[in-house]
C-alpha cells in the first residue's frame, strides 16, 4: 500500500449530527456519511440527549466511512475525534450503557445554584479556570443524579458507574484502553480546569460536591488514546486525537497564530481569537461571556483562545423550520434574504436557551420583533440572518476588550457559512472582512485529521498540515462606518429591552 493512500479516519459528533469521513494528506476530506441527532428540552433550561443513540449513530457512521474507503482502497492509519464539549454522561461500566439522559452544553438547569455560589467562588474561578460559575455544570448535574436516581446511586455504590463528557464517553467505547480520559479543549468547558497548571480545580470540584474518584483521567488533545475496537469499528488503528469540535475547527480552518480570529457556526456559533501560549488575565470586570479556552495542548505546550458564543443559531434555524413551519429549510431563509436588502426594521434575537453577550442571562427570550401588515417572508429570513450576525459581532467585540492583539479579519467555518448573504452581512456589521474557507463545514473533521497526523503520520507539523487549506472566498465589508454604527445602535436597543425585562424577571417583577 503506498502512502498517497494513506488516511485519518476523523470523527465529528456534534449536538445536531455525527459524521465521520476520512481525510488525506493533501486535506482533501471524503467518504462522508452523517446521521442527525435528536436534542429534547422536556421543559425550559433543560437540555438532553440519548448518549447511547450517540454513540451508535457514531459507530454507523463510520462503518459506513470504513466501507466507503475500502472500496477505494483507501488506507487507514489513524483515528482522530472532534466532539461537543460540555455535554456530560453517566454510565454502567458492566454493561457500557448510559443511565440517565445527557445534559446538553445548553442545559441551564442548574443556574440558580450556580449563581449561589458564584459570589464566592466567581474571582478564582476566573483567574484560574478562565470562566465564572456560570450557568450549567457537569459536575453538579451529576451530583444531583448521585442523590437521587436509584440507578446511579447503584452503579456508584458497586463501583461501576463511570462519568464523563462525550470525548470520555466515545473513547472509553471505541479504545482498547477501556478508561475513563478527557483532554483539554473538552475539560476547559466543563469549568474547572486549571488552565496553565493541567489539572482540575480539586477545590471547586469539593465545592460542588463531586467525587474525586469519578473524575476523567487529563490527557493532551494530541495524544496516545490506544487502539481501535476492531470489534467495534472494524479496523484496528490508534487513536491519536481527540478535541473539541470548535477547537478542531479552528485547526482545520488554520488558525494557528496569535490573533488570528474564527467564527465557526454549528448547533450555535462560536468566536474564538487566538492569543498565544500565555493564558490571558481576565478579571471580573471583563466581559462574563467571555472564556478563556485551551485552544489546543499537543507536545506539552498549550495554546490559548478567548471565547464568546451564541448558543442558538443553527439550531435556532432548524427550530424556524421544522416547528414552526415558516420556512421549507435553511437553505431557503438564505436564499429568500438574498433578494432584498434589508429587514426593514424587522429584528430577531436568536436567544431560544439565554443570551450570553452582552450580559449572561440564561432568563432571556428569542423574539421576532418590528413586524407590520407590510413585513414579507424575505424581510423576515434577512432578520434571522441579520440577528446571527449581529449577535457574532457582539462576540467580536467582547473578545477584543480582553485580548491584548487586534484581529484583521474573521476566517468562518461551519454549516451555515454557506450562505452569502449572511457572510455579507457579518463583514459589514463587524467592520471586518470574512474569510470563508474551502469545506469549511468539514473543519472540525480536518482538524481532528490534522492533530492525529501532524507528528510524522501524514504531516510534519500543524503547520504543515495548514497549508493544504483553501480559501473559498473573501466577503470585504460594503457597508460605511455610519451606517455600521446606526445598525449596531438599534440592534443594542433591542437587546437592552430584553435584558431588562429578563433582569426585572429575576428580581420578581415579571409576569
Amino acid at each position: 500500500m503506498t502512502t498517497n493512500r494513506n488516511v485519518i479516519l476523523a470523527i465529528d459528533e456534534g449536538t445536531s449530527g455525527t459524521r465521520a469521513a476520512v481525510v488525506t494528506a493533501d486535506g482533501q476530506v471524503s467518504c462522508l456519511k452523517y446521521e442527525p441527532l435528536q436534542i429534547d428540552s422536556p421543559r425550559p433550561g433543560v437540555v438532553e440527549q440519548d448518549a447511547n443513540l450517540i454513540l451508535e449513530k457514531t459507530i454507523a457512521v463510520c462503518r459506513a466511512t470504513l466501507a466507503h474507503a475500502a472500496a477505494e482502497q483507501l488506507n487507514v492509519v489513524a483515528l482522530g475525534i472532534a466532539t461537543q464539549r460540555a455535554t456530560a454522561v453517566l454510565w454502567d461500566t458492566r454493561t457500557g450503557r448510559a443511565l440517565v439522559p445527557a445534559m446538553v452544553w445548553q442545559d441551564t438547569r442548574h443556574a440558580g445554584e450556580l449563581n449561589q455560589l458564584a459570589e464566592t467562588w466567581d474571582r478564582t474561578l476566573i483567574e484560574r479556570v478562565g470562566r465564572p460559575a456560570g450557568v450549567r455544570s457537569p459536575y453538579l448535574w451529576a451530583v444531583h443524579h448521585l442523590q437521587t436516581t436509584p440507578a446511579v446511586i447503584l452503579a456508584n455504590r458497586e463501583r461501576r458507574l463511570a462519568f464523563g463528557t462525550i470525548d470520555t464517553w466515545l473513547l472509553w467505547h471505541l479504545s482498547t484502553e477501556r478508561v475513563c480520559v478527557t483532554t483539554p479543549t473538552n475539560a476547559t468547558s466543563a469549568s474547572a480546569y486549571l488552565l496553565d497548571e493541567h489539572r482540575y480545580c480539586l477545590d471547586w470540584i469539593d465545592a460542588l460536591g463531586f467525587p474525586q474518584t469519578l473524575l476523567p483521567e487529563l490527557r493532551q488533545d494530541a495524544d496516545e488514546f490506544g487502539r481501535t475496537h476492531a470489534d467495534v469499528l472494524g479496523i484496528d488503528a490508534p487513536i491519536l486525537a481527540c478535541a473539541g469540535d470548535q477547537l478542531a475547527g479552528a485547526v482545520g480552518l488554520g488558525c494557528l497564530d496569535r490573533g488570528q480570529s474564527m467564527c465557526v457556526h454549528g448547533t450555535g456559533s462560536f468566536v474564538d481569537m487566538l492569543v498565544g501560549t500565555q493564558v490571558p488575565r481576565a478579571t471580573e470586570t471583563s466581559h462574563d461571556g467571555t472564556l478563556t479556552m485551551t485552544a489546543r495542548r499537543q507536545h506539552d505546550v498549550s495554546h490559548y483562545s478567548l471565547e464568546t458564543f451564541v448558543p442558538t443559531t443553527g439550531s435556532a434555524l432548524n427550530w424556524i423550520c421544522e416547528k414552526l413551519h415558516w420556512f421549507d429549510n435553511p437553505t431557503q431563509i438564505s436564499a429568500l434574504a438574498a433578494t432584498v436588502d434589508s429587514s426593514r426594521g424587522v429584528t430577531f434575537l436568536p436567544a431560544l436557551t439565554g443570551l450570553r453577550v452582552p450580559q449572561l442571562q440564561p432568563n432571556a427570550r428569542a423574539s421576532l420583533s418590528g413586524i407590520s401588515i407590510a413585513t414579507t417572508q424575505a424581510e423576515i429570513a434577512y432578520a434571522i440572518l441579520e440577528g446571527i450576525a449581529h449577535s457574532v459581532a457582539l462576540c467580536i467585540d467582547a473578545n477584543q476588550a480582553i485580548a491584548d492583539v487586534t484581529a484583521s479579519e474573521l476566517v468562518v467555518g461551519g454549516g451555515l457559512s454557506g450562505s452569502d448573504t449572511l457572510l455579507q452581512i457579518q463583514a459589514d456589521l463587524s467592520g471586518m472582512p470574512v474569510r470563508r474557507m474551502y469545506e469549511s463545514d468539514r473543519a472540525s473533521l480536518r482538524g481532528a485529521a490534522f492533530l492525529a497526523g501532524s507528528s510524522g503520520l501524514l504531516w510534519d507539523s500543524l503547520q504543515d498540515a495548514r497549508t493544504t487549506t483553501v480559501t473559498d472566498a473573501v466577503f470585504e465589508p460594503t457597508a460605511n462606518s455610519a451606517a455600521r454604527e446606526k445598525r449596531r445602535a438599534s440592534w443594542h436597543a433591542r437587546v437592552a429591552a430584553e435584558l431588562a425585562h429578563a433582569n426585572a424577571f429575576d428580581n420578581g417583577c415579571g409576569d
